[in-house]
């Protein structure tokens, strides 16, 4: 099937439903959205010879032309190459290179010929989506049937590249069907008329919740800042029902720290791409009510591995509920979750080991490059890299990533169960810990805080708190204060440069 499909279905079924929202700047039904979708695969098909099998890069901050984009490129057979608009000009360069990118619409942003002159094959043309250009493609002949669908290519989406350089993730139309299908079963039950809002960047997860949500008829909303602005969401929610979104843990707490009203539109937010700490969602529980959904996915099984969904956020605050807000939930319906030892055997309820899937999400491959593939595909499994422990009722628990893990004097030490009690401290707002070399046990635990506005404390008191919950080896031997953490444009903490920035600066602050 055509992922292009449940927009026509939805288009026949609610044509006069409100289907993108930008703003003030536009509004389409979603008769108006299937016909410019329809257009524009025509003009992309006479005018620039996209063709079945070709790469089609969209480079763009949040936009109604994004939606546009990415069925009228489906209808044709051509797969999608989702950037992130912050990157930079050598980045966005070897990401045309290696997917073969000849097409791309941009925004403003993009540097279009600094782009170029970063090239090392090939060249890519560039058309900006808020000028005549784009406009002009809306003329042409329409076209109707979709080519392709099932196991072709249809996201080629590129990891952070925290690891090294970025790898190209395919993404079938398979896979996101099966997406869709785990979205609409286990964490969203949508409707029609409900609103998906587009706070995070529609280049990483948000975008992705399109597809389930027009599956439906849900409206794609396009906050005006095209972004996460506190101010304009608390204005929204004054003003709609059935608002839901995808947001990171920073951008839940954002809310929860500076919104103003009431939340009364505010049907759920979903949140994922980074731990979401006890201490937090019990803060944003008490702010905004039953209204949390976390997922657990990864580029290479989008946006789906588990889910906790909103009625497994509620319960009486025991022992019993609180491990359960730690956790990241059970496996979705299509997804096959195991936690694996040496030789990929799956261990038993509490035993750490590296979490693994397999079903119809998962991805097809890396893009030209077979060795990571095999590598990551080993024995049918997503070995997913990140380390954590299930309970005896199929609820999973990270732990870490496995090269986050920091081992000192031949003990693991897991920085998450850390980050959790330092976070209990009411001084601390963020906090991350890495492992900083020592020449005799190996790696000691250095902690870097960011506090509250105006807030002090000593690394005395942080040291107290963690002796008072967990072992001695495992406190931190050293703490750096600092005013943010870094993080990539979806609010995930950026250990990788934290270590270049933070290890062997002066300024640490020794525990007592």
């Amino acid at each position: 099937m055509n992922l292009t499909h449940t927009l026509f279905r939805t288009a026949r079924r609610l044509p006069a439903l409100a289907a993108v929202i930008e703003g003030e700047r536009s509004e389409l039904n979603y008769a108006q959205l299937a016909e410019r979708v329809q257009r524009l695969a025509g003009s992309l098909q006479a005018r620039l010879q996209v063709r079945a099998g070709d790469r089609v890069a969209l480079a763009m901050k949040n936009c109604a032309a994004y939606v546009e984009l990415l069925y009228a490129c489906w209808t044709l057979g051509a797969a999608v190459v989702p950037v992130n608009v912050k990157l930079h000009a050598r980045e966005l360069a070897f990401i045309l290179d290696d997917a073969d990118v000849r097409l791309c619409f941009a925004c403003a942003e993009v540097d279009a010929a600094q782009v170029q002159r970063a090239r090392i094959a090939g060249m890519t043309r560039f058309i900006d989506v808020d000028n005549a250009d784009y406009a002009a493609l809306l003329g042409d002949a329409i076209v109707t049937d979709c080519v392709g669908g099932g196991d072709d290519l249809a996201w080629l989406f590129y990891t952070s590249g925290t690891t090294g350089q970025p790898k190209g993730v395919m993404l079938s139309h398979r896979n996101l069907l099966a997406m869709t299908l785990n979205y609409l079963s286990d964490v969203d039950h949508a409707r029609a008329g409900e609103i998906l809002l587009h706070a995070a960047p529609m280049s990483h997860g948000s975008g992705l919740y399109t597809l389930p949500n027009i599956a439906v008829g849900a409206t794609q909303m396009i906050a005006p800042s095209r972004g996460f602005d506190v101010a304009e969401i608390d204005d929204l929610l004054a003003r709609h029902a059935g608002v839901k979104f995808f947001a990171a843990p920073t951008m839940v707490m954002r809310l929860v720290d500076q919104m103003r009203g009431d939340a009364r539109g505010l049907k759920q937010i979903i949140y994922g791409g980074g731990p979401m700490y006890v201490a937090d969602c019990l803060r944003a529980l008490d702010r905004l009510g039953p209204r949390l959904a976390q997922i657990y996915g990864q580029g290479e099984s989008p946006m789906t591995i588990t889910v906790l969904p909103v009625d497994d956020h509620l319960g009486a605050r025991d022992a019993d509920h609180l491990a359960r807000l730690g956790s990241v939930g059970r496996a979705q319906t299509g997804v096959e979750l195991a936690v694996l030892g040496q030789d990929d055997r799956p261990l038993d309820a509490g035993i750490v080991g590296e979490v693994a899937v397999r079903g119809d999400v998962v991805m097809r491959g890396y893009l030209n490059q077979p060795d990571a593939t095999a590598r990551t595909l080993m024995r049918g499994w997503l070995h997913t890299g990140d380390l954590g422990r299930l309970d005896a009722t199929g609820y999973l628990t990270l732990v870490d990533r496995s090269k986050d893990l920091i081992i000192s004097g031949g003990s693991n030490i897991y920085p998450r169960e850390v980050e959790e009690v330092l976070l209990q401290h009411p001084a601390v707002r963020e906090v991350a810990v890495i492992g900083e070399p020592d020449a005799d046990w190996g790696e000691t635990v250095l902690a870097v805080v960011a506090l509250q506005a105006g807030a002090n404390v000593s690394p005395g008191e942080l040291d107290a708190l963690c002796l008072s919950q967990i072992a001695r080896f495992k406190r931190p031997k050293r703490y750096r204060f600092v005013d943010e953490l870094p993080k990539n444009p979806t609010g995930k903490v950026l250990k990788r440069e934290l270590r270049a920035a933070i290890l062997g600066c002066a300024g640490d602050q020794a525990a007592g």
